[in-house]
Parts: C-alpha cells; sequence; structure tokens
C-alpha cells in the first residue's frame, strides 16, 4: 500500500477543518479551545483511503498568523497540500504566507481547493476563479488543478478525490525507506498504562519495533516499544507514513516538539548552521548582518541571528550565504529546508537549504569560506563518492575503483573518503591490498536483511546456535568478498548487532532453546555414552522415539559446541571426561614405553579393537601420537 501525506494550507475560516471532516467523517480539532473558538491551533491528523488502494494521511494545520509555527511543522513529510481558499472571499493575507512557506519548504504538488461554492452563485465563482488563476501565476502553484467543493453539502467532493487519486499515484515519488530513518516530533503525550508516547510523520527509513533509537538533541537512547499507523498496532513503520511509538526510558516532560527521533550517532547537535538564505520577492524586509529571526525546520522553532557572509544586506528576490548562530542545539541534516520569520513584527521573510549542518565559525567575507559554500551547494567530490559507494551496495567499492571512476587522485579521493566516514555517511573496511568503502544506507538496508533471516532460521531451528557463517553469506553477501566478509561481520559483531558462537551467527538475544525436548536428548546421550564408556556405541542406533532426527542431530551438536561430548570418529561419541582420561593415560604410558599398539590400548580401557582404533586415531588428530610406519603402531607426537 501506498502512504501519502497530505496538508492542508489557508487562511482562517476557509473550511479546511470541515473539508478534512467531509473526506474523512473525523473532526481533527483535538483540543476543547479548537472546537469552542472554531479555528485550529494545534495540528490535527486523520486518513481515509483512496479508491485505487492507496491510503491518505491529512495533516490539519492552522491558518491563523499566531499559528504559523503550527503550520510550518505540519508540513514536514507532506507529499501534497490542498491549498484551500473560500469562494466567498478569494485569497486572504494567510493564504499567500501559506503558499510562500509551502514554497520555502519545497513541496510543489498542490492542488487549490475553492471551498464554500454553495455561498456563492455561479457568476461569482467564475469570477473569483479568474482571480486566484491570476495570483498563482509565477509561482509553483500556477499550474495546479482546480476543484470546486463545498464542505458542508459534498458538493465536488468525489472529483478532489479522484484528482488526489490522480496526482498521487502519478506524481507523488516514494520515499526512500532503506536510508536512516528520521522522525522529527510534532507531538508527545503520555497514557497510563504505557507511558511516553509520541508522534510525527516519518520522513526517512524504516523503524521497526524493538529498535533503540536516540532522542536528539537530548541525547537519550529510547526503545521502540510499539508501534501505532493510523490507529493499528504495527511491527514497523516506514517514510511517508503518520506514526505513534510508545517509547521506554524517556519522559514525556522531557520531549518538546523539535526533537528528532533518529539511529545512535547517526545525527550530532549543533548550534551553528551553514546556509543559503533567499529572501521573499513580497517580503517588505531588508536582512542586515546579526538581524534576529525565528528559525524553523522539521518541527523544530529556535531564535536565531544570521550572519551574512557574502553580502552586507539580502533585500526581497535575492540570495546569500549565512551562518545561522541558534540559542538552543537542534539535529539536522544537510539539504534540510528551513524557514525564516522576521523577529518581530512576526512575518515571513524568506527561508533555504542547510549547506553544512555542523560547521565551524566562519568569518565574513572569506574567499575560501564562499568557495566551500558553493561546492558544498552544486556539490562535492565527496558527493559523487558517495554516490559511486551508494550504488555498490552489493559488493563494496575499493578505494582504487573510486579514483578510476572519478578520474580524481588516490590522495583526493582518499581525503573525500575520510570526511565522508567522519560524518558517518559511509564506513571503510582496510584490507592488506585496499581499503574498502560501504555506504551507512546500504550497511543499514542489509543488516535489517540480515537479522529478519538469522531471526526467521532461529524459529524454524531452535536447538542451533544460528545459521553457518557460510549460509549468511551466500544469502545476502555472495557478492563481497569473503575476507571482506569476515570483517563485515567482526565489527557487526564488535557493535553488538549480531551475535558469532564459533561460525554460527544469530541476533545478539539469541540463545539456543533448552527446554524440555533438550533435556530428553541431551540426558539420553549423554546416559547412553556414559554407561558405554569406552566400548563406543554408534550415535544412528540410539532410539530416541518419535523425535525428528534434525532435533536430535541439532541437540548432538549443542552437546558438542559446549564440550560434553567428543566425536570420536563416524558416527561414534563419548564423553569429553572419558576421552581426556584416555589421554592422559596414553601420554604417561608413552613416557615409560616409546610405542605404544592397538592392542595395548585395547587391554588398557578393556574394550575392543572395534573401540581401541578410534581411541588411537582421535589421540593422532589432536597430535598426541602419530604413526611409525606400521599400521597398528604410535609413538609420542613431539
Amino acid at each position: 500500500m501506498k502512504n501519502i501525506i497530505i496538508g492542508t494550507a489557508g487562511h482562517i475560516d476557509h473550511g479546511k477543518t470541515t473539508l478534512i471532516k467531509a473526506l474523512t467523517g473525523r473532526n481533527t480539532d483535538r483540543w476543547e479551545e479548537e472546537q469552542r473558538r472554531g479555528i485550529t491551533i494545534d495540528l490535527g491528523f486523520t486518513w481515509f483511503d483512496l479508491p485505487g488502494g492507496g491510503r491518505a494521511g491529512i495533516i490539519d494545520v492552522p491558518g491563523h498568523e499566531k499559528f504559523i509555527n503550527n503550520m510550518v511543522a505540519g508540513v514536514v513529510g507532506m507529499d501534497l497540500v490542498l491549498l484551500v481558499i473560500a469562494a466567498d472571499e478569494g485569497i486572504m493575507p494567510q493564504t499567500r504566507e501559506h503558499m510562500d512557506i509551502l514554497h520555502l519548504l519545497g513541496i510543489e504538488k498542490s492542488i487549490i481547493v475553492l471551498n464554500k461554492c454553495d455561498i456563492v452563485d455561479e457568476e461569482w465563482l467564475e469570477l473569483v476563479e479568474e482571480e486566484v488563476r491570476e495570483e498563482l501565476k509565477g509561482t509553483f502553484l500556477e499550474s495546479s488543478p482546480v476543484v470546486k467543493v463545498s464542505a458542508a453539502t459534498g458538493q465536488g467532493l468525489h472529483e478532489l478525490v479522484d484528482v488526489i487519486e490522480h496526482m498521487t499515484s502519478d506524481e507523488v515519488v516514494t520515499k526512500d525507506t532503506q536510508t536512516i530513518p528520521r522522525l522529527p516530533i510534532d507531538r508527545a503525550f503520555s497514557l497510563s498504562g504505557f507511558g511516553t508516547i509520541i508522534t510525527g510523520t516519518l520522513v526517512s527509513g524504516t523503524i521497526t519495533k524493538e529498535d533503540t533509537l536516540e532522542m536528539y538533541p537530548l541525547g537519550k537512547e529510547c526503545k521502540i516499544r510499539s508501534i501505532q499507523v493510523h490507529g493499528e498496532d504495527k511491527k514497523a513503520c516506514y517514510a511517508g507514513q503518520r506514526v505513534a511509538i510508545n517509547l521506554s526510558n524517556v519522559k514525556k516532560k522531557e520531549i518538546q516538539r523539535g526533537c528528532v527521533l533518529a539511529p545512535r550517532e547517526s545525527m550530532k547537535n549543533t548550534d551553528l548552521l551553514d546556509v543559503r538564505l533567499d529572501i521573499l520577492n513580497s517580503s517588505m524586509r531588508v536582512l542586515t548582518n546579526h538581524t534576529r529571526l525565528h528559525f524553523f525546520t522539521g518541527t523544530s522553532e529556535i531564535l536565531c541571528r544570521a550572519v551574512l557572509l557574502d553580502k552586507e544586506e539580502i533585500g526581497p528576490g535575492e540570495s546569500g550565504y549565512a551562518q545561522l548562530r541558534l540559542e538552543e542545539k537542534l539535529a539536522v541534516r544537510r539539504g534540510d529546508k528551513f524557514v525564516v520569520r522576521f523577529y518581530s513584527p512576526m512575518e515571513t521573510i524568506g527561508g533555504g537549504v542547510i549547506l553544512e549542518p555542523n560547521p565551524t565559525i566562519k568569518r565574513r567575507f572569506r574567499e575560501d569560506v564562499i568557495d566551500e559554500l558553493k561546492r558544498k551547494e552544486s556539490g562535492s567530490s565527496a558527493d559523487v563518492i558517495e554516490l559511486h559507494i551508494r550504488e555498490h551496495a552489493e559488493t563494496l567499492i575499493t578505494l582504487a575503483e573510486l579514483a578510476r571512476l572519478t578520474a580524481l587522485s588516490m590522495e583526493e579521493v582518499s581525503e573525500d573518503i575520510r570526511k565522508l566516514e567522519e560524518e558517518g555517511r559511509i564506513r571503510v573496511f582496510s584490507m592488506r591490498r585496499d581499503i574498502y568503502a560501504w555506504h551507512t544506507d546500504s550497511e543499514r538496508a542489509m543488516l535489517l536483511e540480515l537479522l529478519d533471516t538469522l531471526h526467521n532460521y532461529e524459529n524454524a531451528h531452535p536447538y542451533r546456535y544460528g545459521m553457518k557463517k557460510a549460509e549468511a553469506q551466500m544469502t545476502h553477501f555472495k557478492r563481497i568478498k569473503a575476507n571482506v566478509f569476515d570483517k563485515i561481520v567482526e565489527a557487526f559483531e564488535e557493535e553488538g548487532r549480531v551475535k558469532r558462537v564459533e561460525e554460527y551467527l544469530c541476533t545478539p538475544e539469541y540463545g539456543v532453546r533448552k527446554d524440555e525436548v533438550y533435556d530428553k536428548v541431551s540426558g539420553k546421550l549423554l546416559d547412553v555414552f556414559g554407561k558405554a564408556g569406552y566400548d563406543f556405541v554408534r550415535y544412528s542406533e540410539i532410539d530416541f522415539g518419535d523425535i525428528p532426527a534434525d532435533v536430535t542431530d541439532d541437540i548432538l551438536n549443542i552437546l558438542l559446541e559446549e564440550k560434553r561430548i567428543v566425536k570420536i570418529s563416524e558416527d561414534m561419541y563419548t564423553r569429553k571426561s572419558y576421552i581426556d582420561e584416555a589421554e592422559k593415560i596414553i601420554r604417561n604410558r608413552l613416557k615409560e614405553n616409546s610405542v605404544i599398539t592397538i592392542a595395548q590400548v585395547r587391554d588398557m580401557f578393556k574394550t575392543s579393537r572395534k573401540s581401541a582404533k578410534p581411541i588411537l586415531e582421535y589421540m593422532d588428530s589432536i597430535k598426541v601420537t602419530k604413526k611409525t610406519g606400521a599400521e597398528s603402531e604410535r609413538v609420542a607426537y613431539e
């Protein structure tokens, strides 16, 4: 099922909330004050299913000027916006500001919804549509479809749904679920018996139940206890979905709008940002150095000062490079969009894109600073290298191969690799002859697949230590060289992401099952081998009743791994204590006599030749004895 997020925008009292109720049958005004005053103050959320099988989540954002900060928070993760305009009033000031914000944040898919068509006549409606078209000329909304509806009577709602269906099926790009998950939080609350709940739009990646993530900028690890998507419990949620997540290890009072849930060490808190800043054509303000602004990105709102790096001032319709010095820390990523509003009076003046989320303090009018920002804006050699690394997810790529592909020197490639590794975008594996690079998004995706396979394997084979490492490689890493795969496994093991038992791989929390079946089989094996002594019993001759052979084989293997029994020869086993005692006796005998024979071993252990011969062959294998030439004679190995 394709998951899309639709937002509403428009002037106060133009019918956004009523329209959503008409589409979904639900009221998004959650607070008593909202229902009493008839305006949306905070974000509301609901959903409906599209005729083609997709599910559309709808965010109802405030239209009142005082609640623009909530409107910006609601835009996060939107695929499509319904710009609602009342037919009896047309475009109003708040409509224009919402349009500016949507443009600055990169939301370009939109439907113009002329609402309240039931209270105006046809001639007036035509005039309003013409006026709207004229107002939208030259904006990103110029070619957006116009749909005439009445949320009160239901007029035009079917046509609106058809247009939504068309635009979301053909024009909305599916979000990347394989990259690092990022959930900007727009609401946090607590429920009795559950604890802390957060809500937001997952803008990238995948979050699964039992994941341990980090709450930025708090720096607290949080375990995912449960996930809900559209009111239904899920094991995982994906980019493009509105989600509610139950967290452990963090209290509601610690979380505020603007916090971000993401993997541990995948982001870094900052109070400095290098940005490209665009001032709106419609702005009446000229931005000067050190101007104090309200900064909005994701669900965050923070006060900052803008240090202009390449200009004395930035006027309406102009752009420039700036360093924003924030009054609080946040966590963002390169490429995130933002909006700035004037400190007082509060009005939207512009926005832009984050070029560097963790910069050092920069001085103004420095050529090297401006050149660096230009490279970051247009895409540096490191960005090109990162793309090549991402394309080699299944094989990894060496630095020598990257140098050939990019026509860069090894020194240049090595420096870019170092930067990418420091930023957490790639990881490297140093081998004897070369260095291999792997994108962290690819690593995360392959690790998720491996853990899922291991989990299924553990359920199917609970009496095994896990999947054989070689089998895991052939399942998920078959295009990666064996020695590189060994390095990957070592790294996963050191980081506690997988567990390794000898040559077996399993999930970190897994342990072989030791239940009644295990007790019955292991007890039978130890008892039989114990009573047999040095008259070894063949494993294939032991009767385990109705217990399947593959289960008894697995439990036998557990006893071997735990060194409670030893394999003497094909199909012959004994207790470890017996073979240890035999080794001691044979070593002492060889100190007295330089040669020992099968017949002597037979007599020493009061057994048959059939069992004596395997004892000596086992002693050969552990380098206690060795042949002298005659088949039946042995001397000390040393």
